[in-house]
């Protein structure tokens, strides 16, 4: 029978053969190296038992509106068996400026819950005991004082730090290199990290500081490739930042989390996750040298793909989201977010977000893939595509080594020249028909189905916008100024400022205020033309 025409090409590019055996393998992996689950290298998972012994956290990302509006959602999918919670903020918040600021207009509870002060975090997390849930926080420029709010709502409730457990997004690199959401220049923005690191192995040590992120790259319109490479190498990155500011790796690394995209390709996805945690155990491990075991492993977050739903036919986002969510599991997530069928249009309402959790429990509960670990380890396509992977990654890590680390590749604008290439080409791949969206460019249909979606009244401006002007007024003023001004002093001289941005947010400093008052003394940054 004579093959269906088709490029037969991983999304990355790597040619696929008809069928694949233990010759593809032999140079590559011998039977020793591949290992066990909860075994070093980790290319099988992190835990001997992975999911017989705990599922993944199931944390689907919530946030819009007002601060009552998100806390509301948060709640409801509590009740429905969200096993963590996941905040999405809106753009002003991401980029540090209050829901008052003219640049906010318009903007306010759109894309995330609307924060701009201690009061706003308290009513986020009204009724919700922050010792009995774990927290994401996907934010990166301000987020050391957003999680300066955390902290400051724990401690007003007499919650000690060292029983809170999330994690702070708080990955800048990718900022500068895909999502382009920062306040300061790199080598600052990397100080204000290391701060973050300090603090939580000090005073909050179950709380992952840093979720290095690769999903924003994919995003970006990465290959799966580019996506491994810059976000452990990113990891790296700050690894190497924080020993050299004299922590020792043992006393932080363990709490590093990692956050991937899970794709359309369905077995180069399984494979990443494999090659992820193996390339981050030997470099950890060949680099520092660290002495506990968990400084190697790499634990991750993951998340469907956003970038291939489609607004045509948005029933079939259900389906991709399906096939992305079984990718990360089978390649050994420890907690997932499935994206809603509804998300190009508009933000998730209920019944689509309900739905978007089903679809892992489903998984969890109906599927029995989570009866053993790692059920497709050994398979000579798989392995095959796990090697390969590492080994393109590898290439990648070289050549940042040669440009003088991520920060010098960034400013020259290496990787995000290196993105912008592969969208291109996937983009003329899809246009050509190369590559087929279904709804999109094949099986079209000429009328689009109308579905419920959610809307954001401009009443929540307008009420946000209220009370900030109330905080304002009732704050008291000397306290707040003089609170700025040490958190300004402790920049200037190289102190830790999480202390001072924790007193800041108790004073009733806003967020747009203090990161005002540090541009004043980290200062701006410009990107770099990418031609």
């Amino acid at each position: 029978m004579q093959e269906r025409k088709s490029r037969f090409t991983s999304l990355s590019g790597f040619d696929t053969n008809r069928v694949y055996s233990h010759h593809d393998l032999k140079d590559w992996l011998p039977e020793e190296e591949l290992g066990a689950p909860g075994e070093f290298p980790y290319t099988r998972g992190v835990y001997p038992t992975m999911y017989r012994g705990r599922l993944w956290t199931m944390r689907q990302f919530a946030g819009f509106g007002s601060a009552e509006d998100t806390n509301r959602r948060f709640k409801y999918l509590l009740q429905h068996g969200q096993t963590g919670l996941s905040v999405a903020f809106d753009m002003p918040t991401l980029m540090g400026i209050d829901a008052d600021d003219p640049r906010a207009h318009g903007e306010i509870g759109h894309c995330g819950v609307a924060i701009s002060s201690l009061d706003d975090m308290e009513r986020l997390f009204d009724g919700i005991p922050l010792d009995q849930v774990t927290t994401s926080m996907t934010i990166n420029g301000p987020a050391a004082v957003i999680f300066a709010m955390y902290l400051a709502v724990a401690e007003k409730r007499g919650i000690g730090l060292e029983r809170l457990d999330g994690t702070l997004q708080n990955d800048i690199l990718k900022e500068y290199i895909a999502q382009k959401e920062w306040l300061f220049p790199p080598d600052p923005s990397l100080r204000l990290i290391t701060d973050t690191i300090t603090y939580c192995a000090e005073h909050v040590p179950k709380w992952h500081p840093v979720s290095i992120s690769g999903y924003h790259i994919r995003e970006a319109g990465s290959t799966a490739v580019q996506e491994l490479a810059f976000t452990l190498y990113d990891g790296l990155t700050y690894v190497e930042t924080t020993v050299k500011a004299g922590l020792p790796v043992d006393r932080f690394a363990p709490q590093l989390s990692f956050f991937f995209n899970a794709h359309n390709d369905f077995f180069e996805e399984i494979a990443k996750f494999r090659a992820a945690r193996r390339l981050w155990a030997r470099e950890m491990t060949r680099r520092y040298r660290p002495s506990d075991p968990r400084s190697a492993q790499l634990r991750c977050h993951a998340q469907t793909a956003g970038c291939s739903l489609t607004a045509q036919q948005p029933m079939n986002n259900v389906v991709r989201t399906t096939i992305q969510a079984l990718a990360a599991v089978m390649g050994g997530t420890q907690s997932l977010h499935t994206n809603s069928m509804d998300e190009t249009l508009a933000l998730p309402t209920e019944e689509a977000v309900k739905l978007a959790l089903r679809t892992q429990q489903i998984i969890a509960q109906e599927s029995e893939v989570t009866n053993t670990a790692d059920p497709l380890g050994g398979s000579y396509y798989v392995e095959t595509l796990t090697n390969r992977l590492e080994e393109a990654a590898l290439d990648y890590f070289r050549r940042l080594d040669e440009m003088g680390g991520m920060v010098r590749a960034i400013e020259r604008g290496f990787p995000q020249r290196e993105i912008l290439d592969a969208a291109q080409r996937y983009l003329r791949e899809v246009e050509r028909k190369e590559r087929i969206i279904v709804g999109f460019n094949e099986y079209v249909e000429p009328e689009a189905r109308q579905i419920p979606i959610l809307r954001i009244g401009l009443e929540v401006e307008n009420e946000q916008v209220a009370r900030l002007s109330d905080l304002r007024k009732s704050r008291d003023s000397f306290r707040m100024v003089g609170a700025v001004e040490a958190l300004q002093e402790a920049a200037s001289c190289g102190e830790n400022v999480m202390p001072y941005l924790i007193e800041a947010v108790k004073a009733k400093a806003t967020l747009g205020e203090i990161c005002l008052a540090l541009k004043e003394v980290l200062g701006i940054y410009r990107d770099p033309v990418v031609l």
